[in-house]
């Protein structure tokens, strides 16, 4: 994982990017995403609370539907909201260009340390590396890769999982 200096740097966002991130950030904007594009984080009640070009926050409540037989979240819940928090940075990065570029996962691994009991907000600081892949696969046309770490944490500070979610950015053939 690379976690140079440039993480550091604030990155200032366009116009069209903030625009985004106001979207993306409305509560009642962000049920109608999630209703029509990811109903599962709908049912779930995942909610996005920060989205800036460092890093992106999501929530996930300790609730019943969200809940495994130990009673604590299931995996697959905190994996939705834990992949939510690094895909939300890969598209308001890729807002600004024209050149359309395909963004996929293809790698994903996780750590669980503590049963999950609670409210769980993942947080994602990898803006910095999603910027400059992006920026890479549109001025070179190759393929860029980019591997993103997501900590999960109760309101408590316990660090309940921690994922990295590899992703894939190419530009389109035409």
């Amino acid at each position: 994982m690379n976690t140079s200096n440039t993480q550091n740097i604030k990155i200032e966002l366009t116009e069209r990017q903030k625009a985004f991130s106001r979207k993306m950030l409305s509560p009642f904007k962000f049920k109608l995403f999630t209703m029509t594009q990811v109903p599962l984080g709908f049912i779930a009640g995942m909610k996005l609370i920060e989205l800036n070009g460092n890093q992106c926050a999501t929530t996930l409540p300790y609730k019943f539907l969200n809940k495994n037989p130990f009673k604590s979240t299931y995996f697959a819940a905190q994996s939705m909201a834990a992949e939510l928090s690094t895909a939300a940075l890969g598209m308001l990065h890729l807002n600004e260009h024209l050149k359309k570029i395909a963004f996929i996962i293809v790698d994903m691994d996780a750590e669980f340390l503590k049963k999950a009991v609670d409210k769980v907000t993942f947080v994602c600081k990898d803006g910095h590396l999603v910027k400059e892949a992006i920026e890479k696969a549109y001025e070179t046309g190759e393929g860029q890769v980019v591997k993103m770490e997501t900590i999960g944490t109760m309101p408590d500070g316990t660090v309940v999982s921690k994922f990295h979610f590899t992703w894939s950015f190419k530009t389109r053939k035409r």
